[in-house]
Formats: C-alpha cells, structure tokens, sequence
C-alpha cells in the first residue's frame, strides 16, 4: 500500500502525463488544421494550381458525392479488407519464419545470407511477377501486401528472440524444461514489444504492397481511384483517395498502439 505522499506524488505524475498528452493531442490538431487551411488558402489565391493540387472543399464536396451513391465504400472496404489480410498474413509468416530460425541454429546461419538478400530487393519490383505467377486478381494484390512485410518481420523478430538475456533459457533448462518450453514461457513473452514495434512498420508497409498490386491490376480500390483520377486528370478524385489511405491507416496504426498498451498492461 502507498502512503498519502507517495499516493500525492502518483497523482501528481499522473496528473502531468494527462496534462502533456492533451498539449499534444491539441498541437496535432492545431497542425493539421493548419495544413488543410494553408493548402484551401494557397488553392484559391493560386499559389497552388487547382487542376494539379485541388483544394480541402472540393476533396470534401467530392467525399460527399460519392458517398451519397456509395461508390468511395465499396472501393475503401475492398482495400481496407486486401490490406488486413496482407497485413496480418505478413506479419503471422514472419513470426513462424523467425521461430524456425531461432528454433535451429543451422538453419539460420544457412538462410542468414539470402534473408539479407531479399531484404535488400526492391519488393515493389516483384508485383509483375506476382501478378503474371499468381494472375491478375485479389489473390496477387495480398500476396503483394503480405510479401513487403514478411522479410522485415523475420529480421526484426528473429533479432529479438536472439537479444534475449540467455540466462532465462538457462534457468529454465535447469529445472527440466525442454528448448520449447524456454521458447513459449521465457523467449516469446519477451519479445512481444519487439513484434508490437513491426507490427506498426508493418501497417505502412501493407498498405503500400496493396496500393501498388491495385495500380497494376485492380478494377476496384482506392488504388484503382488514384490511377483512375490520374488518367482522366481528376486529381481531386486523387487527393480524396489519398486522404482516406492516410486516414485509414493512422487508425490502424492506432488500434495498433491500443493493443500494445493492453499487453504492456497484462504481461508486465
């Protein structure tokens, strides 16, 4: 239990951490009012082309539109869904392939050299590949989502299950237990913080492997809207699409952050 001025300097630390993010929450805010103002401002005063930036209201005017025939839902929810699948079966490859590498030590020295290789490959180069291999629908727009995230996945998380202190494993085997059971009691639950950290890397990530699959071959997405507005020189139509990526993705950054701090809180 704490006494009353240990429990006054809780408050009081608590207090200020409430207080500094709220001052944080309202310069974001202030920035990115800021931003879309000096963007409209700039657009009718024509320090930006119109044609080639557009403006915030005629981006607004045109979420409005197309959201009153429900056009810009269905395009969001087909990309929202490609990019959760590339996103979580990237991220579950990754983790399987790390644990096969920290599970034996030759097999890691063997695949060290072309994991470094492949990591190095610009990945967004692969998508003709995909798409000629895997055809030209939503199969290869995923696989394209999950491929440019599953390499880093295994790097970051195999390095994490390597930088844990040794002398878990130790003690652990000193009392019976098996190379596994080190793995799921002591290894795993302590790199959790390293998977949490790739798992907002990775949120980017996907959205740019199904952003590029739908530039190559989708008919439908957000993708297909930014090629689409770029063809027939929309580029209001451009912008729009571009603002809901941005949105979508910082929420799922978010929810991201959400469940780190819920396994920091039960696992600590």
């Amino acid at each position: 239990m704490l006494d009353k001025e240990d429990q006054q300097l809780l408050n009081m630390h608590m207090q200020k951490l409430k207080r500094e993010r709220k001052i944080v929450v309202i310069w974001q805010i202030f920035i990115l009012i800021g931003f879309f103002g000096l963007w409209e401002f700039a657009s009718r005063m024509n320090w930006l082309d119109p044609l080639i930036f557009s403006s915030p209201s005629r981006v607004y005017n045109l979420l409005l539109e197309k959201l009153s025939d429900g056009s810009i839902l269905t395009h969001t929810w087909v990309t929202l869904i490609e990019t959760l699948l590339g996103f979580i079966i990237g991220t579950l490859l990754g983790i399987i392939l790390a644990t096969l590498l920290w599970s034996s030590t030759r097999f890691s020295k063997i695949l060290d050299p072309y994991l470094v290789i492949l990591n190095a490959m610009p990945k967004v180069a692969l998508g003709p590949i995909i798409i000629v291999a895997l055809g030209p629908g939503y199969v290869s727009i995923i696989s394209m989502g999950a491929i440019i995230s599953v390499i880093i996945t295994t790097i970051v998380v195999y390095t994490g299950f390597r930088e844990v202190d040794p002398n878990y494993e130790k003690v652990l085997k000193s009392f019976g237990a098996s190379r596994w059971q080190c793995f799921k009691s002591a290894v795993f639950p302590a790199t959790l913080p390293v998977m949490i950290s790739t798992l907002k890397v990775n949120v980017g990530l996907s959205w740019v492997g199904v952003i590029v699959g739908e530039f190559l071959v989708s008919k439908v997405g957000l993708g297909y809207l930014i090629v689409y507005g770029f063809q027939v020189f929309d580029f209001t139509l451009v912008m729009a699409a571009l603002i809901l990526i941005a949105c979508i993705a910082a929420i799922m950054y978010k929810v991201v952050e959400k469940i780190e701090g819920w396994l920091i809180k039960h696992t600590t």
